[in-house]
């Protein structure tokens, strides 16, 4: 095969240090907007984004010639600078974060359970939800290494 091609989807979460409830409702669609630009600048379509006051779900696609990690990494860097440019002069993302992949059939279920968090955080806390998904996905984890 002469070229190289994929199609990779994920569930991006991660939260701000110490998921202080710091991205206000008045930042946050500029903050989506910012976030959108970085990755679609990072050849990653984003299907779908919400930032909470604390945490961010982002569902796009990884980029063919990038990891996971070099995703998450130039995307919480280049959002926290603009955080602390905008306003928020303390601003940090937590250091680690969870992927989740999704599949093609999947697609509309998880965007809709993005486009749904405030109802889901009336119900839930962000940590809770996050155990959710790492039993859900079978991830092994300390609850003492998963916060910070």
């Amino acid at each position: 095969m002469p070229q190289s091609l994929s199609k990779i989807y994920i569930h991006l979460v991660f939260s701000t240090k110490r998921r202080e409830r710091i991205i206000s409702e008045n930042i946050r669609p500029a903050l989506q907007a910012y976030i959108t630009k970085l990755l679609v600048n990072q050849k990653s379509y984003v299907h779908k984004i919400y930032a909470n006051p604390e945490h961010v779900h982002i569902l796009c696609e990884l980029p063919r010639t990038m990891t996971i990690s070099e995703l998450v990494q130039k995307t919480k860097t280049s959002s926290s600078a603009w955080m602390k440019s905008n306003g928020q002069k303390s601003f940090e993302w937590q250091n680690g974060y969870g992927v989740f992949s999704t599949s093609q059939s999947k697609l509309d279920i998880v965007k809709e359970y993005i486009q749904r968090q405030p109802e889901h955080h009336a119900k839930l806390s962000f940590e809770d939800e996050f155990r959710l998904f790492l039993k859900e996905y079978q991830i092994n984890f300390d609850e003492k290494y998963v916060w910070d």
